[in-house]
């Protein structure tokens, strides 16, 4: 079986990130968990960055899954709102393996709801981990990656994740597809203000992903308006978007900033 259709199958060992190191928030469950198994599956010393090492689908804690693979992962626990936090794990990351290649931005939370529906302080919150977080995460990576020596022609990478419903408006869900907007602009900013100082920033935006967990994400209203708006005969997995992921922070994309990776099986062209 490939890691697409078993998630407790080992990625296979690759070498695209040998000896890099890279720390992925959210890292405990679904499209980070993927993430970060493929990452260090690929060579990366990995830190996972969330506030548990709880899997919201169920199974083994993700760094310790990776050990068993055969690589090499730490737990931090952070909660991507809190500046000082953010601060404390990337300086971590980096006394741990001497510099930071790559950060993958990918804590988030829900709380869906109309305009009319939302109360203040979850609509804070959500702002606070969807997109100050992601502008937290992105300026603690920043300030180190611009002490730290070209590899090539590259500083660091960052990767944020973004979504289509930062594109598009999707029913009752108005404050995540608000920060996935936000962090798409922020994505081009940094990409920009950075360029000359060899730091690449990117974002992948997935579609409909099915990760397994519960709540809104198995609604049957909200599965059946993803299957008919999708073109690809079938939804996406965490491992769709880990892949893409991983393009954007290898070498491979080697002329590519300030993007953002539609992952969504057509959605959007349709």
């Amino acid at each position: 079986m490939t890691p697409s259709s078993d998630p407790t199958a080992a990625p296979v060992r690759g070498t695209r990130l040998a000896g890099r190191s890279c720390l992925v928030t959210g890292g405990s469950s679904g499209i980070g968990r993927a993430t970060a198994r493929l990452l260090a599956a690929e060579g990366a010393r990995v830190t996972i960055a969330d506030v548990s090492e709880d899997v919201l689908e169920g199974g083994e804690p993700t760094a310790s899954l990776i050990a068993r693979d055969g690589h090499r992962a730490v737990f931090r626990q952070v909660d991507v709102a809190d500046a000082a936090a953010v601060e404390a794990v990337v300086a971590e990351a980096t006394r741990e393996n001497g510099r930071l290649d790559v950060i993958v931005n990918n804590a988030c939370i829900r709380h869906p709801g109309r305009v009319t529906e939302m109360e203040e302080a979850d609509w804070d919150r959500m702002m606070a981990v969807n997109l100050k977080g992601v502008f937290l995460c992105c300026r603690a990576a920043i300030r180190q990656m611009l002490k730290q020596e070209l590899v090539g022609e590259v500083r660091g990478r960052i990767v944020n994740l973004s979504s289509q419903h930062g594109m598009i408006a999707a029913p009752g869900d108005v404050a995540y597809g608000t920060a996935k907007a936000a962090v798409d602009y922020l994505t081009r900013q940094v990409a920009t203000d950075y360029a000359s100082d060899g730091i690449v920033c990117n974002a992948v935006a997935p579609g409909k992903i099915v990760t397994g967990q519960g709540g809104r994400l198995l609604d049957p209203a909200v599965l059946d308006r993803a299957r008919r708006r999708t073109p690809w005969p079938r939804l996406g997995r965490p491992d769709d978007v880990a892949r893409a992921i991983l393009f954007l922070a290898g070498d491979e994309a080697s002329f590519v900033t300030g993007t953002t990776l539609m992952v969504d099986g057509g959605w959007m062209a349709a």
